[in-house]
């Protein structure tokens, strides 16, 4: 998933109109965007809406966290709607979600759902204690973690930082969160999630940051703004060019099988160029894929 949308649980047309956004999936919100009298009913248009539009895209589902005592009410009311998966805010390590698995296992249970159907992707760095058990997802998440997302507009209120950009770019205290998601996502074998990009009118720097993201790793990047999911969808797309010469990478090692080098243009490359080229097919015919889910129209009476 290269590009996944945040929309307000509490606003049926939005959540509507997000289905004609473009993104790769949606994430239906009953944390930050829904204030607390309207949970209870955002918990109902949430679940009517998925209800509705099961298996259009992955819809996922940001409950409260943990520690709000929200998360069971929140799930007992989406669980019967069949969500592709739930988002864990403030998350604190592998064991966290290990306890929502264990809830959604009990719910799924009860709804006639299949075992595990029902997915997990955390947001791994709003809270700075949050950053010192970073491995433990790998050792404890089990097999419903999809993903990781780190998030840097959380962490910054928990550390007390008036600012968690120098500039455009993150400041270093934010930027080692980012790399750890990162490297603990590829430690747990799941894609790591590029953060949000706040200034949604900031098109180019947006462009820029989720490009560099790309570059560095990450498969994707979350969206605040319908207007920001073409260009990070066109970020995390490789180009012709691009996948024309890991073609040619696989090609070559292909014909030299017994081969740990092979030589192309000049430059001598070795078996973790392969597998770079063989990551990025795959990223191309992911992107190809999601490219060709159908457009939706929005329901009558949602302008």
């Amino acid at each position: 998933m290269r590009s996944l949308l945040f929309i307000p649980g509490n606003d049926p047309r939005k959540l509507e109109k997000g289905l004609c956004s473009g993104a790769d999936a949606l994430i239906v919100d009953l944390e930050d965007s829904v204030p607390t009298g309207e949970k209870a009913g955002a918990r109902r248009i949430c679940a009517d809406f998925i209800s509705l539009h099961c298996g259009a895209l992955p819809l996922f589902v940001r409950v409260n966290a943990l520690s709000t005592g929200l998360i069971l009410d929140d799930l007992a009311a989406v669980v019967r709607a069949r969500p592709y998966g739930i988002m864990l805010p403030k998350c604190t390590g592998g064991a966290d979600v290990a306890l929502v698995c264990n809830y959604l296992s009990a719910l799924e249970a009860r709804e006639g759902l299949a075992a595990g159907s029902i997915r997990i992707l955390p947001i791994v760095t709003e809270l700075a204690a949050a950053l010192f058990d970073m491995r433990s997802y790998a050792r404890e998440a089990g097999p419903r973690l999809c993903g990781m997302l780190w998030g840097g507009e959380d962490l910054a209120t928990d550390v007390g930082a008036m600012t968690n950009r120098d500039g455009v770019r993150y400041a270093a205290p934010f930027e080692l969160a980012r790399s750890l998601c990162l490297f603990a996502a590829t430690a747990a074998g799941v894609p790591a999630i590029d953060a949000v990009f706040t200034d949604f009118r900031n098109v180019d720097a947006l462009r820029a940051e989720a490009r560099e993201a790309a570059q560095g790793g990450f498969s994707g990047k979350a969206a605040i703004h319908p207007a920001q999911v073409d260009p990070i969808n066109a970020a995390f797309t490789p180009g012709e060019n691009e996948l024309t010469i890991a073609r040619a990478i696989i090609a070559a090692f292909a014909s030299a099988t017994t081969a740990g080098a092979v030589s192309i243009d000049g430059r001598m490359l070795d078996r973790p160029h392969l597998r770079a080229a063989e990551r990025l097919i795959t990223r191309g015919a992911d992107a190809a894929a999601a490219s060709r889910t159908p457009s939706f129209k929005p329901s009558q009476g949602s302008s």
